[in-house]
C-alpha cells in the first residue's frame, strides 16, 4: 500500500468514525428532538477549534456477540477546543453507538481528557447521553465508572466541571454529574435516576413514569440535582457557555473582569421605596438584584428549587460575583432545609473558584416545626453557616430588612468574616420580631392584665418600644457590626467600590487535611 492509499485509508476511517452508529440511528436521534454527540460539540465550541482524541479506539469485549459490533470511537467523543477563546476539555457520549453504554475503553477515553484538563488547568465539560454501564463487560464497566468518579473527586474545586444531561442517565452514570459543579438537564428529552421505573415497580410496587421519576422538572424543582432546566439542547449549550463567563480556568486564577458600559455610579431611585412599610408585606428580591447588577443580567441557579432563597452569578463593574439573597416573596424568605443546602453549596462553589460573594439579607429566621427538626434543619442550617465562615473570597453583605436570630448569624454576618457589611435604613437586626419578643419579655405582665383593651394597649406600647430599639440598623452599627448604613439607591455604587477595595484581600484558613463540614 503506497502513501496515497494510506492517506485515503485514514480519510475513510475518519468518515466512518464520524458516522457513529450509522445514519439510521442518527435519524432516530434527530426524530426524538436530540442532537448527535458531534453536533453538540460543534454547537458548543468555537468554530473549527475542536481537536479530537482517540477517534480510532474500539472496545475489546468478545462476549455476548459484541465481537461483531465494533465502532470507531466506542461511543464517546473526546478532545479539547475553545469557548470564547478559552481552552476547555470535553467528552460527548454518543447514544447512536450501543446506546452510549460505558465500556472499559469508553471510560479510559473520558479519564484521559479529565487527566489532561487537570494537568493543563482547564474546565472539563461532559455531555451525557448514555444508557449506563455496558452489561456485556460486567465489572470492567463498573471499574470504568469508578475511575471517572475518582477523577471527578480529585478535580473538585480545582477546575470547573460542568455536566449537561441531554438524554438518559441512569444507574452508576448519574454519580459523575452529581459530583460536578453545574448540572444542566434538557426538558422532556433527558432523565436521571439510580433505578428506573421497572425496577422501582418490582421492588416497591410504585408505578411511575420515566419523566415523573427522573425528568428535568423533577430534578429542577424537587431534588435540586439539576441547577438548570433547559427548554432545549440549544438553551442547555448556551447555559454551559454562559456559566463559564463567570468562572476562571482553575482555582489558582481569578475570574475574568470584562469591560462594563453600565455606569458604576448609576442611581436606582426606586430602591428607596421598594421595601413595604408593613414588615409582613412581601416583595420580590429579584427586582433589587436586576436593578443593581451590570446590564440587568443575572444567571440564576436553581431557579425552581428552594425558591425562598435566590442564588446565581452576576457582574458588578465587570467583576463576576456570586449573589445570595433571601426571597421574601416565597415563604417570607425563611431558611429551611432545602434553602440552606442550596445556598451552602453555591457559597462553597464561589469560594472554590475565587468568585466574590454578595449577600442580600431579609430573613425572619429558620422555619419551625417537627418536619424541619426531624429532617435535620440543625445540620443543614449549619452547612450554610459553615460555608460562609469557611469562605475566604471577598464577602459583601447588605441587610435590606429583617435579620433575625440565628438566621442573622448564618447570612454572612460580620463575625463570619464578612468583609464589608452594609445595611439599608429599613434594616431590623434583632433576636426576633417585636411580637414574639414581647410575649417572652412581658408574658407574665400581659397575663396579669384582665382588661382586654388595657392588655392590647400595653402590648402595643411595648412593641413600639422594642421596634424603636431594634427595628433599625443603628444598634448593630453602634457596635461596628454594620460598617455603614447606606441609601438604597446608592447600593450598586457602594457594592462595586467595596468589591474593588477588598479585591486584593489575603485570608487563609488554618492548615488541615480537610474540613469536616456537617453533611
Amino acid at each position: 500500500m503506497n502513501s496515497i492509499d494510506r492517506v485515503k485509508e485514514l480519510i475513510d476511517k475518519r468518515v466512518k468514525a464520524r458516522t457513529g452508529g450509522g445514519e439510521k440511528r442518527i435519524e432516530k436521534q434527530h426524530s426524538q428532538g436530540r442532537y448527535t454527540a458531534r453536533e453538540r460539540i460543534e454547537k458548543l465550541l468555537d468554530e473549527g477549534s475542536f481537536e479530537e482524541y482517540d477517534m480510532f479506539v474500539t472496545h475489546r469485549c468478545r462476549d455476548f456477540g459484541l465481537q461483531d459490533q465494533s465502532y470507531l470511537g466506542d461511543g464517546v467523543i473526546t478532545g479539547h477546543g475553545t469557548i470564547d477563546g478559552r481552552i476547555v476539555f470535553i467528552f460527548s457520549q454518543d447514544f447512536t453507538v450501543l446506546g452510549g453504554s460505558l465500556s472499559e475503553t469508553f471510560a479510559q477515553k473520558i479519564c484521559k481528557v479529565m487527566d489532561q484538563a487537570m494537568k493543563v488547568g482547564a474546565p472539563i465539560i461532559g455531555l451525557n447521553d448514555s444508557g449506563g454501564a455496558r452489561i456485556q463487560e460486567g465489572v470492567l464497566s463498573l471499574a470504568g465508572y469508578a475511575e471517572i468518579f475518582q477523577r471527578n473527586i480529585l478535580a473538585s474545586g480545582v477546575i470547573p466541571q460542568i455536566s449537561a444531561i441531554f438524554g438518559p442517565c441512569a444507574g452508576g452514570a448519574v454519580y459523575s454529574p452529581a459530583l460536578t459543579d453545574v448540572v444542566i438537564m434538557s426538558d422532556k428529552t433527558s432523565y436521571m435516576f439510580v433505578t428506573g421505573p421497572k425496577v422501582t415497580k418490582a421492588v416497591t410496587g410504585e408505578d411511575i413514569s420515566v419523566e415523573d421519576l427522573g425528568g428535568a422538572t423533577v430534578h429542577a424543582t424537587k431534588s435540586g440535582v439539576a441547577h438548570f432546566r433547559a427548554e432545549s439542547e440549544d438553551e442547555g449549550i448556551m447555559l454551559i457557555r454562559k456559566s463559564l463567563e463567570y468562572l476562571p480556568q482553575n482555582n489558582l486564577e481569578d475570574p475574568i473582569i470584562t469591560e462594563c458600559k453600565d455606569p458604576i455610579d448609576r442611581l436606582v431611585d426606586g430602591l428607596n421605596y421598594i421595601i413595604p412599610d408593613n414588615p409582613n408585606t412581601p416583595y420580590d428580591v429579584k427586582d433589587i438584584i436586576y436593578s443593581i447588577v451590570d446590564d440587568e443580567e443575572f444567571l440564576e441557579f436553581h431557579r425552581h428549587y428552594a425558591r425562598n432563597i435566590v442564588v446565581g452569578f452576576v457582574k458588578f463593574g465587570g467583576m463576576p460575583c456570586g449573589i445570595v439573597a433571601n426571597q421574601p416573596n416565597y415563604l417570607a424568605g425563611v431558611l429551611d432545609i432545602e434553602a440552606s443546602r442550596k445556598a451552602a453549596r453555591f457559597v462553597r462553589f464561589c469560594d472554590a473558584f475565587n468568585v466574590p460573594i454578595v449577600t442580600l439579607v431579609d430573613v425572619p429566621g429558620f422555619l419551625p416545626g417537627s418536619t424541619q427538626e426531624y429532617g435535620g434543619i440543625i445540620t443543614h442550617g449549619a452547612k450554610l453557616l459553615f460555608a460562609y465562615g469557611e469562605a475566604t473570597v471577598p464577602k459583601i453583605t447588605i441587610t435590606l430588612r429583617k435579620s433575625y436570630g440565628g438566621a442573622h448569624d448564618v447570612m454572612s454576618c460580620k463575625q463570619l468574616r464578612g468583609d464589608i457589611n452594609y445595611a439599608w435604613p429599613t434594616a431590623e437586626i434583632a433576636v426576633m420580631g417585636a411580637k414574639g419578643a414581647i410575649e417572652i419579655l412581658y408574658g407574665k405582665e400581659v397575663g396579669e392584665i384582665t382588661d382586654p383593651e388595657k392588655r392590647k394597649q400595653f402590648v402595643l406600647e411595648k412593641e413600639k418600644e422594642y421596634n424603636e430599639k431594634f427595628a433599625n440598623p443603628y444598634e448593630a452599627a453602634k457596635f461596628g457590626y454594620i460598617d455603614d448604613v447606606i441609601e438604597p439607591r446608592n447600593t450598586r455604587f457602594r457594592i462595586i467600590r467595596a468589591l474593588r477595595t477588598v479585591a486584593t484581600k489575603k485570608l487563609t484558613n488554618p492548615p488541615k487535611k480537610h474540613c469536616n463540614i456537617p453533611l
